[in-house]
């Protein structure tokens, strides 16, 4: 089977693994890589050992190149998987290269700082496209996991039903379950709140509490990214699913996650500076949370959770302060 070419503008862990989705699918991919070396060794020996295990093969409809036109050259769908925070700039110059009626997909879970724009719209504004030619794909979806061909769902959202039908069907895989919505801001939003949320989960693991610990802050959060979202006008239900409380789970579970392991070292007293010189991958949530925190204050929600983490990831409180900043909360009625 055979569905025609993708591109996928991203060279990481995750841009990398939904390659493998994508050609398994019966797409033929070519990826976008930012460093020519990286795509020397996808091009050579179909891995990608700085992102992702040794041991992960890539298929041989997966290639990688540094130059866009190249990657872009009869492409039917584009995929974006870069940090949120550099995505504008890149998608500047990327855009007058692109296909002119290609769907484009967003793989992305940030709010943009400044701005408070989620990707979709950041696409929308850039690109000057429709809403029935901007997509995302979000859910518990761990890239390693993916890339290894774990059974997973997802959901993919667009505003045009029959454009998210149309992308279900390019990325169906024997391991890769989508589902479809139209409710592209309830998707983006549960997947840009649950890094945060796994933020303050991965401080309470650094800090030593347990289960009782950790599962309280990943409902309460669940409760305050529902609140959130259904105030800019997300359908609640999309918070109940894949996109919402599935993502949270594994994000918030795994120490496979980025955020959950960036609160971790947190917890353990490391600064937000020593961690980020510490690893070459990005932590979403640390860049978004005083974005999305900005969000909910002009939304008019209350945010607790985004706003505590906010303050530990610029070193204005401690993680242990946080925790016990969320105890001493005046007491209320849990639907509330």
């Amino acid at each position: 089977m055979s569905h025609g070419k993708v591109t996928v503008f991203g060279a990481g862990s995750w841009g990398t693994a939904f390659s493998v989705v994508l050609a398994d699918a019966g797409n033929d991919v070519t990826i976008w890589g930012r460093r020519q070396e990286v795509c020397d060794v996808i091009n050579a020996e179909h891995r990608n050992p700085d992102y992702l295990p040794e041991d992960v093969l890539l298929p041989d409809r997966v290639r990688a190149t540094h130059d866009v036109e190249e990657a872009v050259d009869g492409s039917d769908l584009v995929v974006f998987a870069v940090p949120s925070q550099s995505f504008r700039e890149n998608l500047t110059e990327w855009a007058p290269l692109l296909p002119a009626t290609a769907p484009m997909v967003s793989l992305m879970k940030g709010v943009e700082l400044g701005s408070l724009k989620r990707m979709s719209e950041v696409i929308a504004e850039v690109t000057g496209a429709g809403p029935e030619r901007i997509a995302v794909v979000t859910g518990p979806n761990l890239s390693k996991e993916i890339a290894r061909r774990d059974p997973a769902a997802s959901v993919v959202a667009c505003a045009d039903e029959s454009v998210a039908q149309q992308i279900q069907d390019r990325v169906h895989s024997r391991a890769f379950r989508p589902y479809t919505s139209v409710d592209v801001l309830g998707c983006e939003m549960g997947g840009a709140y649950k890094n945060v949320v796994a933020l303050a989960v991965g401080m309470a693991v650094g800090l030593g509490f347990g289960d009782n610990t950790t599962a309280s802050v990943i409902t309460r959060g669940l409760a305050e990214t529902a609140r959130l979202s259904t105030g800019l006008g997300a359908n609640p239900l999309t918070l109940m699913g894949l996109a919402g409380l599935g993502d949270l789970v594994a994000t918030c579970s795994s120490p496979l996650s980025r955020n959950r392991t960036f609160g971790e070292k947190l917890g353990r007293g490391m600064t937000t500076e020593e961690i980020v010189a510490s690893t070459r991958q990005v932590a979403e949530g640390a860049k978004s949370c005083s974005s999305l925190r900005a969000l909910a204050e002009r939304t008019g929600v209350d945010a607790p959770v985004v706003e505590h983490v906010d303050k530990v990831v610029q070193g204005e409180m401690t993680a242990s302060d946080m925790v016990h900043a969320f105890i001493e909360r005046d007491t209320k009625a849990e639907t509330d």
